[in-house]
């Protein structure tokens, strides 16, 4: 039997129109898009070109989304992308992507051409969640003919030169409120029961199931390892449901499931998951956690 506790839906069956407006209609903006990501942009402007690559129009509101683009792009370059807050409330994977660009990009100039995008879900930012308006979870959404907004403009802006992407980096956070609020909420849209789980304390990546690379991983691991504490496996050996295949590894097939982190052939491939309720781990430290795995993701991909 589904918990009885989520406030929205009949155990057991999915959400209709009816269920998806009750829980639109729960949701609060809590924090500013504008002041807390478009202001850090906008300081950014005089390094990068800002590249506005579509807008979400979620009435009343409406989102432009922006890119932070090496300048002196070239074609015959290799590529690296970066990509933060497709879950918009991973506020790490936000201000980890904008701490890097002021203060790491500049010494792969001429080395690797960078497209970073800091916040793919900005209305997800401003309301602290996981979703959508739409109740839908943008990093599912990857795939020809996304239903969600924030995934096929990121798509279409990644095609051009996805070819050349070298490595592709997606930061994340695994939080309390993923099994306080959103597992809960995601068991009750699809009429499923809910299983509860645990929350690693700590950092861990994801590879990519159909195309391991686990030296790579471990370089990232070993770099994060310098900023914070990397999340250990559990009684059953499994880091949120998933075997460990190596200190702070575990693999999703990222494409088949729509995960960002599967939208090019990049050789090189992760996605970061920092755990920001750790009494271990400070903002800041989430923060330079999430620079800390761009900076050794592109530098072994350089290396190699």
């Amino acid at each position: 039997m589904q918990s009885p506790f989520y406030p929205i839906g009949t155990p057991g069956v999915p959400w209709g129109e009816a269920e998806i407006a009750a829980w639109l209609a729960r949701q609060r903006r809590r924090r500013s898009y504008a002041d807390e990501v478009l202001t850090v942009v906008d300081r950014l402007r005089d390094r990068f070109d800002v590249v506005q690559y579509g807008q979400l129009d979620y009435a009343p509101d409406a989102y432009p989304l922006f890119a932070l683009r090496s300048r002196g792009w070239r074609d015959d370059r290799p590529a690296a992308l970066v990509t933060g807050g497709v879950h918009g409330y991973e506020t790490s994977g936000v201000h980890g992507a904008l701490r890097f660009a002021d203060l790491h990009a500049a010494d792969y100039a001429g080395r690797l051409d960078l497209m970073i995008v800091p916040c793919v879900s900005p209305w997800g930012y401003e309301r602290i969640h996981r979703w959508n308006p739409r109740a839908l979870d943008p990093n599912r959404s990857f795939r020809p003919g996304s239903p969600a907004p924030e995934s096929a403009a990121l798509m279409a802006l990644v095609a051009p030169f996805a070819t050349r992407v070298r490595v592709h980096i997606d930061l994340h956070e695994t939080t309390d409120s993923d099994e306080s609020e959103f597992r809960p909420a995601l068991a009750a849209r699809d009429g499923r029961p809910f299983t509860p789980g645990g929350i690693p304390d700590g950092f861990y990546l994801v590879d990519d199931t159909e195309s391991p690379r686990p030296e790579f991983q471990a370089a990232v691991i070993r770099a994060v390892a310098e900023v914070t504490h990397i999340a250990p496996a559990d009684a059953h050996g499994e880091i949120i449901g998933s075997p460990v295949v190596a200190p702070g590894v575990i693999r999703y097939a990222l494409r088949s499931l729509g995960l960002c982190a599967g939208i090019t052939d990049a050789p090189y491939r992760t996605t970061t998951e920092v755990y920001p309720d750790s009494p271990r781990a400070t903002p800041e430290q989430c923060n330079a956690a999430q620079a800390a795995a761009v900076r050794a993701a592109l530098d072994y991909a350089l290396e190699h």
